[in-house]
C-alpha cells in the first residue's frame, strides 16, 4: 500500500511531461504587406555610344605623307590628323595662276587698245570674261591644298587609322575615325512590345553602370527605330541627364543596364518578391496568405518578372493582404505561425 501511494505521484509527473511537449513553438516566417502595382519596369543590357563621332576623309585623290595621329591619341580642334603630297596641287595652283595671269596681261592690252579705238567693245568684254573664268579656277585651285590636310573638327580621341603613310587614297576614302570621349547617349534593342511605350510621357529611364554599381543616372528617350528589318528588336538611344562629370566618367563602350519603367494597365496586379512563390512538384504556383496567425495556401497567376527578384501577380492576391516570403517550402496549409514583419 506504501508502495502505491508512492506511485501515483511518479505516474502524475510522467503524464505532465507528455502534455507539455505536445505544445511545440509556433513557426516564425517572414511576411510583407502586398500593394498595387502602378508601375513596370524592365532591364535591357546596354552600351554607351559617342555623343560625336565622325569619319573624316579628303576630298582629293593622292598619296598619304603624314599621318602624325594613332589609335587612342587625344587631339584638339584644329590638329593635323593626315596629310596629302602637296606637289601635284602645286602644278595645278601654279598652271592655274600662270592662265590668269596671262588674261589679266592680254586684257590690260585690249583696253589701251580700246582707248585708242584700235579694237571693238566686244572683243575687250570677251577677255573680260576670260579673266574672271581664269580667277576662278585660281581661287579653287588654292581650296585644293586645303584640301590636303585633315585637322580636328573638335576635341577628342582618334578612335582609329585606316592607311599607312606613302599609301594612295581615293577622294571619300576614309582615313581617320575621330570620337568625342565624353559620352550621354546609351543604346540598347528593346521588344516590341516596349517600342510602343517609349515616346509616352509617363514612361521614365534610369541607367546603372557595372562600373557604377547601385548608382541611377535619370535619362530620356533621344530616338528609336520604329520598324526592324531582322526581327532582332528596335534599336532605342536614352540620353543621360545631370551627370556629373567631376564624380563619374562615362565615356563610349561602357557597359551598363538600361531600365524602362511603364505605367501598368491593370491596377489589380500587386508585385511580390520570388521567394514568395511556391512551386510544388505537382504542378500551380501559389503562395502562402496569412489570415490572423494561420497561413493558407492559396493559387495565383504569374506576369511579367520585375527586374531581378520579384514578379507581377495580376490575379490571386489583392492589395494589404500579406503573405510569407521565406521558408515557403516548409509550412503546410492551415499551420499557425509567428509572423515577423
Amino acid at each position: 500500500m506504501r508502495l502505491f501511494h508512492l506511485l501515483i505521484p511518479l505516474l502524475a509527473i510522467g503524464c505532465g511531461g507528455r502534455d507539455a511537449a505536445v505544445e511545440e513553438p509556433l513557426r516564425p516566417v517572414k511576411c510583407i504587406t502586398v500593394s498595387a502595382y502602378t508601375r513596370q519596369s524592365r532591364d535591357f543590357a546596354a552600351l554607351t555610344t559617342a555623343d560625336d563621332a565622325v569619319n573624316l576623309a579628303f576630298k582629293i585623290s593622292g598619296r598619304v605623307v603624314d599621318i602624325p595621329v594613332a589609335k587612342g591619341m587625344a587631339v584638339k580642334r584644329g590638329d593635323l590628323l593626315a596629310a596629302l603630297d602637296t606637289r601635284d596641287v602645286k602644278l595645278q595652283v601654279d598652271a592655274a595662276l600662270a592662265a590668269y595671269t596671262e588674261a589679266q596681261s592680254r586684257l590690260n592690252r585690249a583696253q589701251r587698245l580700246l582707248a585708242h579705238d584700235a579694237i571693238s567693245q566686244q572683243e575687250v568684254e570677251s577677255l573680260e570674261n576670260s579673266v574672271a573664268q581664269t580667277r576662278s579656277a585660281y581661287e579653287n585651285s588654292l581650296s585644293l591644298m586645303d584640301d590636303t590636310r585633315i585637322t580636328a573638327p573638335f576635341d577628342g580621341v582618334v578612335e582609329r587609322t585606316y592607311v599607312d603613310a606613302f599609301q594612295r587614297v581615293a577622294s571619300g576614302e576614309t582615313v581617320v575615325r575621330m570620337v568625342n570621349p565624353i559620352s550621354t547617349t546609351v543604346g540598347f534593342t528593346a521588344p516590341e512590345n516596349v517600342v510602343t511605350e517609349l515616346a509616352k510621357p509617363t514612361t521614365k529611364f534610369t541607367v546603372e553602370f557595372d562600373a557604377y554599381p547601385g548608382v541611377k543616372f535619370a535619362a530620356v528617350i533621344k530616338s528609336f527605330a520604329r520598324t526592324s528589318s531582322d526581327a532582332l528588336g528596335f534599336p532605342v538611344s536614352l540620353r543621360l541627364t545631370d551627370v556629373d562629370r567631376k564624380k563619374y566618367d562615362i565615356s563610349p563602350g561602357m557597359t551598363c543596364i538600361a531600365t524602362v519603367i511603364t505605367p501598368e494597365r491593370d491596377f489589380r496586379a500587386v508585385v511580390v518578391p520570388l521567394t514568395a512563390i511556391y512551386a510544388p512538384a505537382s504542378g500551380g504556383t501559389f503562395v502562402w496568405v496569412v489570415e490572423s496567425d494561420v497561413v493558407r495556401l492559396r493559387r495565383v497567376v504569374l506576369g511579367d518578372p520585375v527586374a531581378s527578384d520579384s514578379v507581377v501577380v495580376p490575379k490571386g492576391l489583392v492589395a494589404g493582404e500579406r503573405v510569407v516570403v521565406a521558408g515557403v517550402y516548409q509550412l503546410h496549409d492551415g499551420e499557425r505561425v509567428r509572423i515577423i514583419e
